[in-house]
């Protein structure tokens, strides 16, 4: 770089220039990160999908005997629709530039999220208790099957939680955290989604 050079150099372009050379990194970070988890909920769906048809084709069987709905499956399904809105409120935080609006929506969206496993555990415990035994009936084993994978599917999304959550709580702004809160807010309304399918379908058959 010659001496006229240096004497014209504008510091501040630099600058700007590296700033938005690291946000178009982060941009293809940020989208590598949602097709990540686009063919994740593909392949989970897949699973499910599977599992469901599997479920209506050996219902049809005569020693298929329909085990008793626990009246906590109800406050389950609605303690999860509530970790839903709650992660929809933090990533309407994190649009908006609110960090005490994240903050709020993703811990309350996890306590009503662990709520909803504590209540699975204890619904296993109660059809356990009247006598709906995995090895007694197919219905019982597709039930605790299925139940048992949406949960251990849960208990993954809550690993993305707790990393997003505490880099919040270590003090990132809005903007910086925009992006995982986005991908843990979407996963969220697909296991809810998941959950009102395996529900209903559990409910009425």
């Amino acid at each position: 770089m010659g001496l006229l050079d240096q004497l014209t150099e504008k510091p501040w372009l630099a600058s700007e220039d590296r700033a938005a050379e690291s946000r178009s990194r982060g941009a293809a970070s940020l989208t590598a990160a949602q097709v990540g988890l686009r063919v994740f909920l593909a392949v989970a769906t897949v699973i499910f999908t599977l599992f469901l048809g599997a479920y209506l084709e050996r219902m049809t069987f005569g020693d298929w005997r329909p085990l008793s709905d626990p009246w906590i499956l109800w406050v389950n399904t609605a303690l999860l629709v509530l970790s839903s809105v709650a992660m929809q409120r933090a990533w309407t935080g994190a649009d908006r530039g609110q960090i005490d609006s994240v903050r709020n929506g993703l811990l309350a969206g996890g306590g009503f999220a662990f709520a909803f496993l504590a209540g699975q555990v204890v619904a296993w415990q109660q059809l356990v208790a009247e006598g709906y035994f995995a090895t007694s009936n197919v219905a019982n084993a597709f039930f605790y099957l299925v139940t048992a994978v949406h949960a251990v599917h849960l208990l993954g999304g809550l690993v993305a939680w707790a990393r997003t959550t505490a880099r919040v709580w270590q003090g990132m702004e809005a903007a910086a955290v925009r992006g995982s809160v986005e991908l843990c807010a979407v996963y969220w309304h697909f296991l809810l989604l998941v959950w009102l399918i395996l529900f209903a379908l559990l409910l009425f058959t």
